[in-house]
């Protein structure tokens, strides 16, 4: 893998998760900072942030568990499959109404992953089978996801200000993208205007779990010279699509 934009930090808090997952209650600061060879002071701050952010927890001895945090993810991997069947017994008949191509995706870190998709019959296609996968800031999918993090946890996944571009479109920077989101978590959806792919407009609105965590987010996607005539309904029919995907409202 090329290092490039590799974020020692996350490498580093990716290592105490891991030896925490695998002796629970066992593991002390102390103990931690001298299995993983990391400062006191470098291994203090990362279990400050983990435990803030239900990554981590501590028992009354002080030693540390797995947080509330992986709990949900877990949930949420799992549920994922169910997911794709609901989506793919629901999704026709929104495609059929609006004929554009409808995808369901969920997040990787600052990435989208796509999980399947309803293509229409159009021989202009964007490219988002499952499996591909795009920078989570350029795609409508991505913001809406990363609409439902914490600020906390958006800075601790964008460390640096600028962004990578996909098209001319695309935000360029940190401060961009954290004004946009607030203005998504306000609205409730999110729109991609040629942001991941010249020629392409997206609508995106997310999937929630019971707990009123957000796991997923379907999007429809369309040519340009589709957006002012399908706007509107696409943006009622992704609502509607995303609303019968969730298990309930968010709280």
């Amino acid at each position: 893998m090329d290092k490039k934009y590799w974020v020692p930090a996350l490498e580093k808090a990716h290592a105490v998760i891991r030896l925490v997952a695998e002796e629970p209650s066992r593991l002390k600061l102390t103990e931690l900072c001298k299995r993983l060879e990391i400062s006191k002071s470098s291994m203090f701050s990362l279990l400050q942030t983990m435990e803030a952010l239900q990554w981590i927890t501590r028992d009354r001895s002080d030693a540390y568990t797995l947080g509330m945090h992986f709990g949900r993810m877990g949930h949420a991997f799992f549920s994922q499959y169910d997911l794709i069947d609901a989506f793919r017994a629901e999704a026709p008949a929104f495609m059929q109404e609006i004929n554009e191509s409808i995808q369901l995706a969920n997040r990787d870190g600052s990435e989208i992953v796509y999980l399947a998709k309803e293509a229409a019959p159009s021989l202009v296609q964007m490219v988002s089978g499952p499996g591909t996968r795009l920078p989570a800031h350029a795609t409508g999918l991505g913001k809406m996801l990363l609409s439902g993090l914490e600020d906390s946890e958006l800075q601790l996944l964008y460390t640096e200000e600028n962004l990578s571009s996909l098209t001319p479109f695309t935000l360029r920077t940190k401060r961009e993208l954290l004004e946009q989101l607030d203005i998504i978590r306000k609205q409730g959806y999110a729109i991609d205007l040629q942001e991941g792919v010249m020629g392409f407009n997206c609508l995106a609105a997310p999937i929630y779990h019971s707990d009123g965590h957000m796991v997923a987010a379907v999007s429809f996607s369309m040519p340009l010279h589709h957006w002012e005539e399908k706007r509107e309904k696409a943006l009622n029919g992704v609502l509607a699509l995303a609303n019968k995907l969730s298990f309930s409202s968010p709280v």
